[in-house]
C-alpha cells in the first residue's frame, strides 16, 4: 500500500487533484493478455470491464500491424497514402445503408464535436438533443450534453435533455411500446421548447444501446417514433456508437441496426484501433459534402497510417476469429447464468444485456425497486479483490456493467459467474 501512496501522491502532483481512478484502493496495472491484467504485485484479474482492448489486450495480429507501420511511415493526412482509404472503405461496408464516408480522429469525443457541427451546419439551427443522464465526450461542446458531469461552459441554450429510457421502471404505464411513443413525445416536448426560445432543433444524438443510461432492454423498433420525430422536423440523427458498436451486441455490427434505425451520422472510438487512440465520424456523401464545404477540418494525428492499419487489424480480427458469433454465444450463456443467480438472491432486481455488454440492477426491495447503490458499490470493489475487474452504471448508479474484450470464453464466463455468486453470498441481504 506504500507503493500505492507513493504513485497517488505523484499522480495528484503531477496530474492535478481530482483525477478519478476505479476502486476504493486502486489497482497498478503493469501487464495485459487477451482478457487478463495484472498488476505490480503479480495478482491477475480477469477484466470484464476495459471495451478499449476490443479483441484482447496486447493482441499480437494489432501490435503487429502498429510495429510495421510505425517502422515504415507515419504523417497525416495532407500527404497522400492507402492505408486511410483501405480503412475507410472496409468500415464503410459494414453499414447497410447510405453511410459511405469517413472523418478520422484521435478520440469519440472529436467525433460527436464533429457530428454536432455537422448536424448544425446541415440543418441551419443550433438546437441538439440527447437524455439526461448520457456521456459522449470532454470537449467544450460535447460535454453540455451530459447532465451527470456537469460543465461551466455557458452553451447550455442550445442544449435539451430528455428522460432517459429505463425498462425496468418504464415512463408511464401500459406496454413497452406506448412506453416509446412516451419517449418520443418528450423529445417533440424539447424540440418545440427550443423552436419558443429561437433555437430551432439540428440533432438528436444517442447512444442506441442507452449504455451509460444502464442498457435498458427495448426491442427492435422501439426507437422508431423516435426516428419519426426527428424526421418530422427536419433534425439529424446521430448514434454514438462508441461503447456498443464493432459487433459488442453478437448479432449486429452495430447498435442502431438492432435497435432498428437509420441515423444520418455514427460516431465511433474507443475500441477501434484496441487501445491506439482512434475515432471517427460517418455520414452521407452529401452530408460531408455539406460540411466540408462549410469547414476547412483537419485533424494533424486522425487518419494517419499507423492509427489506421490498427483500425484496419482489428476488424480483419473481428472476421477472422469469429467474434460476433463467440460475443453471442457467451453473452447469451453469460446472461443465463446471471438469471440463475437471481432465483437464489433477491437483492437481483434485473438482468439485462445483449452479447458481451451485459449486467444485473441491484435492488434493496424487489417491489419497491429500490436502488442498492451502496452495496452496488461494495460489490465493485470484493469483485475487484476477488480477481474480477468490472464497474457500475445507470440512471441511479446500481447496475453492475459487465463488457468484457470480445475474446472472453465460456471459461471466463464461468469465473466471473463464480466469483460473483461468491460475492452475493457474503453480501446476501
Amino acid at each position: 500500500m506504500n507503493d500505492l501512496n507513493e504513485l497517488l501522491t505523484r499522480r495528484e502532483k503531477l496530474l492535478g487533484p481530482n483525477l478519478p481512478t476505479f476502486y476504493d484502493t486502486p489497482v497498478h496495472l503493469v501487464k495485459g493478455k487477451d482478457v487478463w491484467v495484472w498488476d505490480k504485485e503479480g495478482t491477475k484479474y480477469l477484466d470484464c470491464y476495459n471495451n478499449v482492448p476490443h479483441v484482447g489486450h496486447c493482441h499480437p495480429k494489432v501490435v503487429e500491424a502498429i510495429t510495421k507501420q510505425a517502422s515504415t511511415l507515419n504523417t497525416h493526412t495532407r500527404y497522400l497514402h492507402e492505408g486511410i482509404l483501405n480503412y475507410v472503405e472496409k468500415l464503410t461496408d459494414t453499414f447497410d445503408h447510405n453511410l459511405t464516408t469517413a472523418i478520422m480522429t484521435c478520440t469519440g469525443s472529436e467525433a460527436n464535436d464533429i457530428a454536432i457541427r455537422m448536424a448544425q451546419t446541415i440543418t441551419g439551427s443550433k438546437g441538439i438533443i440527447s437524455t439526461d443522464h448520457t456521456y459522449h465526450g470532454n470537449t467544450a461542446l460535447v460535454s453540455q450534453l451530459s447532465s451527470t458531469n456537469p460543465s461551466n461552459d455557458k452553451l447550455f441554450k442550445y442544449f435539451k435533455h430528455i428522460p432517459a429510457p429505463d425498462s425496468y421502471r418504464p415512463l408511464g404505464e401500459g406496454t413497452s411500446h406506448e412506453y416509446s411513443d412516451i419517449f418520443a413525445l418528450e423529445l417533440e416536448k424539447s424540440i418545440l421548447e427550443l423552436q419558443k426560445e429561437n433555437t430551432n432543433f439540428a440533432g438528436l444524438i444517442i447512444c442506441p444501446f442507452f449504455a451509460n443510461e444502464g442498457f435498458p432492454k427495448l426491442q427492435k423498433g422501439w426507437l422508431n417514433p423516435v426516428q419519426d420525430i426527428v424526421t418530422k422536423y427536419n433534425g439529424v440523427l446521430i448514434a454514438d456508437e462508441v461503447q456498443p458498436g464493432f459487433g459488442r451486441l453478437g448479432s449486429t455490427m452495430w447498435a442502431h441496426d438492432f435497435i432498428g434505425i437509420k441515423p444520418d451520422i455514427v460516431t465511433i472510438g474507443k475500441p477501434m484501433a484496441n487501445g491506439h487512440p482512434v475515432g471517427a465520424v460517418i455520414t452521407s456523401n452529401k452530408n460531408m459534402e455539406t460540411f466540408r464545404n462549410s469547414y476547412r477540418y483537419f485533424n494533424t494525428f486522425g487518419g494517419n497510417p499507423v492509427s489506421c492499419a490498427a483500425s484496419l487489424s482489428v476488424l480483419n480480427i473481428i472476421e477472422e476469429e469469429k467474434l460476433m458469433e463467440n460475443a453471442q454465444s457467451v453473452g447469451d450463456y453469460a446472461i443465463k447464468g446471471l438469471q440463475d443467480l437471481s432465483k437464489v438472491y433477491e437483492i437481483i432486481g434485473d438482468v439485462r444485456g445483449e452479447g458481451l455488454f451485459f449486467g444485473v440492477e441491484l435492488v434493496l426491495d424487489r417491489k419497491l425497486k429500490t436502488p442498492a447503490k451502496d452495496i452496488t458499490n461494495k460489490i465493485v470493489n470484493e469483485m475487484k479483490e476477488e480477481g474480477v475487474l468490472l464497474s457500475k452504471l445507470g440512471i441511479n448508479y446500481n447496475t453492475l456493467k459487465i463488457r468484457p474484450p470480445m475474446s472472453f470464453s465460456l471459461k471466463n464466463a464461468d469465473f466471473l459467474l463464480e466469483k460473483l455468486d461468491k460475492v452475493l453470498l457474503r453480501n446476501k441481504i
